[in-house]
């Protein structure tokens, strides 16, 4: 079956030729008989900020199931930071998007591919226990020395927080 294959290029620079990444990706889709369903070419922008025009518009496509693949040229293309891309990588996943750097040889089609990203999630996992630990720890010292924890009362505390925006987010991440 040919996939549906969403092209990912960003260039960290304006002046910057994005036609390297393009010619190559439009090979790998042509000599494997994928169906290119969508450019998306960030210019100018860093790899380190998420809130690309195109890289939203990729998200979105994604989500609403026209691309069933993403094609980058290396990973540091579409994210650099660790968090961002195993946000992305569990999103993914949860929406049977594959994904392939073509210069990495990252392919989760493959089972080096699976077995990366399942190494992804081991590292997300252990992540998150350290931040939980480290949490915990600076809590207990704090609570150790007498400081007061939470929110300070004020006028924000005279009316219930929303919980909309909660259970949309939760909502979201259920599908």
């Amino acid at each position: 079956m040919a996939k549906k294959v969403a092209l990912y290029i960003r260039t960290s620079m304006q002046d910057q030729n994005p036609q390297t990444q393009i010619l190559a990706l439009k090979d790998y889709c042509q000599r494997m008989k994928h169906e290119v369903c969508g450019e998306y070419i960030d210019s100018g922008f860093s790899g380190k900020t998420d809130k690309r025009p195109e890289f939203e518009r990729l998200i979105t496509d994604v989500r609403t199931g026209k691309v069933n693949c993403i094609l980058v040229y290396k990973l540091d293309r579409i994210g650099r930071s660790l968090r961002h891309l195993l946000d992305l990588f569990a999103e993914f996943q949860r929406r049977g998007v594959d994904f392939i750097s073509i210069t990495q040889n990252i392919d989760t089609t493959s089972p080096e591919g699976k077995l990366f990203w399942q190494m992804l999630g081991v590292f997300a996992e252990y992540e998150r226990e350290l931040i939980v630990s480290r949490t915990l720890s600076g809590l207990e010292r704090a609570k150790r020395q007498g400081k007061a924890l939470g929110r300070p009362a004020g006028s924000k505390d005279s009316k219930p927080r929303r919980k909309s925006g909660y259970l949309l987010r939760w909502a979201k991440g259920s599908k």
